[in-house]
């Protein structure tokens, strides 16, 4: 299909305005130029309260529902390219899977590029999800019950975190996760230009994460597809979402093909019309709507 009609009119609005891309910009500049966007994500949902905190080394805000716990926790990682964004950016969607789901959200403020080289934001990553998992209680949730997701690059994180805990978490939710630092498949060049994220958006955030990193590109702690068929083998059941206009469409496909072919229960949806960054654009296109509702689904399903 080609893309959605209030995809192209938000492409259309944004190419009009003259703005320049994010790859134009110094880092802090980039950065304050997403705040603009904060508002696509809707109202969020009514919850019991959000708090910010410490959550194993890692400032993050922890968001309660209402009802009687202890809760199930989702560790929820931002993407961003390792660069940009924090969890004000992600407040409205980390409300209604909190609301949604009945579960503790945990939303990290990891630490970024190119301040912060890899593996930094990997090592934040399982340094709190390895919190949550050991103290859940100390937020009102329960250790046996964890998942871990995220968007881009905090399905990345999301991933590399799974992997690293396997079977203690019950869940990763993989929302059109970078998962192939080589940058190697098809839908890289297919969908390079003109739809939101861009070929050159991810040459300026690999390049500000990994450059000077001394890390390899297939370097399982940046790069997940490449970790060993019995570390991918043992991680939890997978739900990966991706867009059809995204350039990282294929990599997070043939991910979830790899768990599948290795005896991981996994959900693979593709979202027809959609850019990257539609999960947070519930004020453009109702499609946004109905991945978080699927992605409530699918935590609910496996944190009962």
């Amino acid at each position: 299909m080609p893309v959605a009609p209030e995809i192209a009119g938000l492409l259309d609005m944004m190419a009009a305005s003259g703005n320049p891309e994010l790859y134009e910009l110094p880092v802090p500049d980039a950065r304050a130029a997403t705040d603009a966007l904060i508002p696509l994500a809707g109202e969020g949902a009514d919850i019991a309260s959000q708090v910010d905190r410490e959550i194993g080394g890692v400032p993050s805000v922890v968001y309660t529902p209402h009802g009687d716990g202890p809760f199930p926790v989702l560790v929820f990682i931002h993407g961003g390219g390792w660069v940009i964004n924090e969890p004000k950016h992600y407040h409205a969607v980390c409300q209604e899977l909190a609301a949604g789901a009945g579960c503790v959200v945990v939303s990290l403020d990891y630490r970024l590029a190119p301040e912060h080289k890899a593996p930094a934001a990997s090592l934040d990553s399982i340094a709190a999800v390895g919190w949550v998992l050991d103290h859940a209680a100390e937020i009102g949730g329960d250790g046996g019950r964890v998942a871990v997701g995220g968007d881009s690059a905090g399905g990345n994180l999301s991933a590399i975190a799974a992997q690293h805990f396997g079977k203690r978490l019950v869940a990763q939710l993989l929302i059109y996760p970078a998962v192939d630092m080589t940058a190697s498949f098809p839908s890289i060049e297919e969908n390079a230009e003109g739809l939101f994220l861009t070929k050159r958006h991810m040459e300026w955030f690999m390049g500000h994460y990994l450059d000077e990193s001394g890390i390899d590109t297939k370097d399982p702690i940046v790069s997940p597809l490449y970790a060993g068929d019995d570390v991918l083998a043992s991680t939890a059941p997978a739900f990966v979402l991706t867009a059809e206009f995204d350039p990282l469409r294929d990599e997070g496909e043939a991910y979830a093909a790899k768990l599948e072919s290795l005896g991981v229960p996994t959900t693979v949806k593709r979202y027809g019309g959609m850019i990257h960054a539609f999960y947070v654009m519930k004020l453009v296109t109702p499609t946004a709507a109905e991945a978080i509702d699927d992605s409530i689904e699918f935590l609910r399903a496996n944190f009962h």
